[in-house]
């Protein structure tokens, strides 16, 4: 009988590392939301959500490569960046957006201008 090849498994760890780079996925919508306006298209959001996703889960590789006196292989990267993107996701729609938190992180920090080809009504005209 063939052999089942084994399935990749997300490299959590419960340890310092794992739990402070699975905090700052979690935070991650957030974090969208605070540096982009309301009129960005999802898809500009999502882009940056998977950059950042691919920010954390290098750091976290290569912190964790250092710390063991591993090599540091791409694969288990790309595979974490996915799994990490798709938490992000899912934190956002499962609960930030439901509970209002993206929108007021959305409405926080960088604010809509007026839309394009339309002037503020000026009291004085």
């Amino acid at each position: 009988m063939d052999t089942i090849p084994s399935l990749p498994v997300y490299g959590f760890a419960p340890n310092l590392g794992g739990l402070l780079s699975l905090a700052i996925t979690i935070i991650l919508p957030i974090l969208v939301g605070l540096v982009t306006r309301q009129s960005t298209s999802a898809g500009a959001k999502a882009t940056l959500l998977l950059a950042l996703s691919a920010v954390n889960s290098v750091l976290s590789a290569w912190l964790q490569a250092e710390n063991t006196a591993a090599t540091f292989d791409w694969i288990p990267v790309v595979y974490s960046t996915l799994i990490n993107f798709g938490i992000a996701v899912a934190v956002h729609f499962g609960f930030f957006k439901p509970t209002g938190v993206s929108q007021a992180a959305q409405s926080a920090v960088v604010k809509d201008g007026p839309a394009a080809g339309r002037h503020a009504e000026d009291p004085a005209v």
